[in-house]
């Protein structure tokens, strides 16, 4: 991996939901390995090769910058949280204007079974600002996904309620560069009473 994707390509983790089927416990708050869940998706964003890491925040925010060490990161206070997925991804996007990134690689704090094999796979595949990358199961289009800044006007024009950058990524489907992750990662999230299993 190159000096260039460390410096051009900004980690962005979405860790704003209420987690509403989880009895609203906040997702960022809850454990693994001992440690907040939005922490350990930090590291494993830090250690794939993400020097900056924006984080957006929304339930309980203030909790969670109590109890998670962030250190380092730009912290997104998302006041819209309860709209949806695509409010946080807008907010994140916002907070990257200026900053000299050039692509943004967009994870989700419920995901725990994307560690930093399949992050580094995805980082590997960015080009320029044009690029457009998604982690693929096993040919089915998933989590991480790199979005190059040329397309963060478009993706923020479109993202609404809880599908994020799905309608930008189906209307632009044959630009996407699928990376093969299932060797790798497993894409479950942490949605559901049941799946709190996953957590260590």
């Amino acid at each position: 991996m190159t000096d260039k994707h460390h410096e051009e390509v900004a980690g962005l983790l979405l860790a704003a939901g209420g987690g509403r089927r989880l009895g609203g416990r906040p997702k960022a708050l809850l454990e693994h390995r001992g440690r907040p869940l939005v922490e350990h998706a930090v590291g494993v964003l830090r250690a794939a090769g993400c020097a900056r890491v924006h984080v957006v925040l929304g339930a309980r925010a203030g909790d969670v910058r109590a109890r998670a060490d962030l250190t380092g990161c730009v912290l997104v206070d998302n006041s819209d949280w309860a709209e949806g997925m695509g409010s946080s991804l807008r907010a994140g996007l916002a907070s990257l204007a200026g900053t000299g990134a050039r692509a943004a690689l967009v994870s989700l704090v419920d995901q725990p079974g994307i560690g930093v094999a399949a992050v580094a796979r995805v980082l590997g595949a960015y080009e320029d600002e044009k690029s457009l990358v998604s982690a693929a199961y096993d040919g089915t289009r998933g989590h991480p996904v790199l979005f190059g800044a040329a397309h963060w006007p478009g993706i923020a024009a479109t993202a609404t309620g809880d599908r994020g950058a799905r309608a930008y990524l189906k209307e632009h489907a044959g630009h996407i560069r699928l990376v093969e992750c299932a060797d790798v990662a497993e894409p479950f999230d942490i949605d559901t009473e049941a799946d709190l299993r996953h957590l260590e």
